[in-house]
């Protein structure tokens, strides 16, 4: 596997924290949220963009598991819990990336079923043409083709997590 190209440079990433930033704190004006950042992808993601949110908020980490490589097993697994109750809590679960839907429609169930005040959506990035499971996406960083990605926070078995940028990964020739 090689990087082939920037897809998305860390001025733009920068941009999409304090778009999606300005947008929670608009909506969320005289509340407190909890972040749930979905582990390990979205950890860059979340520490930039709760920096940019202005009203109060918590963080709470979740680790769902439902990849192998480049392939999703479909059998998703929790792997860390929260550590919290969100139990009458507005809650924003902060994905890296929205793929097929699976994995989300799956923590979405289980997160419901905790009885958060509001549960809402905030992706950095969305390939909508992937999805196999209608979840709703309340806040999208932005749209992407259907191109493996790897950087921000993103990775190809444990590697390229720390790139700035978001980079096409390709078959080495």
């Amino acid at each position: 596997m090689k990087i082939s190209e920037v897809l998305i440079s860390k001025e733009e990433i920068d941009a999409i924290c304090e778009r999606l930033g300005n947008q929670i704190t608009k909506d969320y004006q005289g509340k407190e949220i909890v972040l749930i950042c979905v582990l390990r992808g979205a950890i860059v993601f979340m520490a930039d963009l709760m920096r940019k949110i202005k009203v109060p908020c918590e963080i709470d980490f979740m680790s769902v598991s439902s990849y192998t490589g480049t392939k999703s097993s479909g059998d998703v697994k929790i792997v860390k819990d929260l550590e919290d109750s969100i139990e009458g809590k507005h809650v924003i679960v902060v994905e890296d990336i929205i793929d097929s839907g699976l994995t989300l429609s799956h923590l979405l169930k289980l997160l419901k079923s905790r009885n958060p005040a509001s549960l809402k959506i905030c992706a950095c990035f969305d390939k909508p043409d992937r999805r196999m499971a209608d979840v709703h996406v309340d806040y999208i960083g932005k749209q992407i083709p259907d191109e493996f990605i790897v950087g921000y926070g993103l990775d190809y078995d444990g590697h390229y997590r720390n790139l700035p940028d978001i980079c096409i990964l390709t078959e080495s020739d």
